[in-house]
């Protein structure tokens, strides 16, 4: 299947050789009142895109960071699928709206895998978009994801129009404008967010989005529901057993 069409706002990797990353966080994110509302993602080193990726070790993988990871599936599952995505990335969308509904009737409901999405986002706005789905809670949190990645064509634009739909949507799931105000002004959870992409990119090589891996191990040649047919059906969970 073709892969959809990057957007404007979609960054897919970290540029290479710069000690930033250049993303500018403001429109949506600028609610947090954070000096002079331009925020940058910085130091995350200097990891080159196009080098051989190797596998993290699987026990720092899979040990919960600065937010609690939210799990769908058994917890004795004997795979363990872990996505890094960013709200604004058009190739993420496309997984969760094409590729997930399958992965997850084949082996989530079936007991054979557990799912966890950690958030890696490259603008603003995907920060924005992350933080409202922490704060509608641990059981909106991926309805919520879904919903966004579903109709990210239409809100994931520039600029505060981008903002302006995103508070459209936090309505639609129950927000007041009151709580959309609030969640966007969580230092906290912003920090904790920035943490989250930061320890992915540093430890763990991810640096495009989306980044899977399963039982630890890098799930390379793309994303579509025959790369996970390829590790979940073709080997063995008991090889690299996950942790946590």
């Amino acid at each position: 299947m073709a892969k959809p069409e990057k957007k404007p706002t979609e960054a897919s990797t970290v540029e290479a050789g710069s000690s930033k990353t250049g993303l500018i966080v403001a429109g949506a994110v600028a609610a947090l009142a954070i000096v002079a509302g331009v925020i940058y993602f910085a130091g995350f080193g200097t990891a080159d895109p196009n080098a051989p990726k190797g596998d993290p070790d699987t026990a720092a993988l899979m040990q919960e960071g600065p937010l609690k990871d939210i799990v769908i599936g058994e917890a004795d599952a004997p795979y363990t699928i872990v996505e890094y995505a960013s709200m604004t990335c058009s190739h993420c969308a496309h997984f969760h709206t094409d590729v997930f509904p399958e992965l997850k009737e084949k082996y989530i409901d079936t007991g054979k895998a557990r799912y966890m999405l950690r958030e890696f986002p490259l603008d603003g706005l995907a920060v924005a978009a992350f933080m409202l789905a922490r704060c509608a809670g641990d059981d909106r949190y991926y309805p919520l994801v879904g919903g966004m990645f579903e109709t990210q064509e239409t809100w994931a634009v520039p600029g505060d129009e981008g903002k302006q739909k995103l508070l459209l949507i936090a309505k639609q799931a129950g927000f007041s404008q009151e709580a959309f105000d609030k969640c966007l002004a969580d230092k906290e959870l912003f920090d904790k967010i920035v943490e989250v992409r930061k320890r992915a990119h540093e430890e763990f090589g991810v640096d495009a989005t989306p980044a899977f891996f399963i039982n630890g191990k890098r799930l390379k040649g793309g994303y579509e529901l025959k790369n996970f047919e390829a590790v979940i059906d073709g080997g063995s969970a008991e090889d690299t057993p996950p942790s946590g």
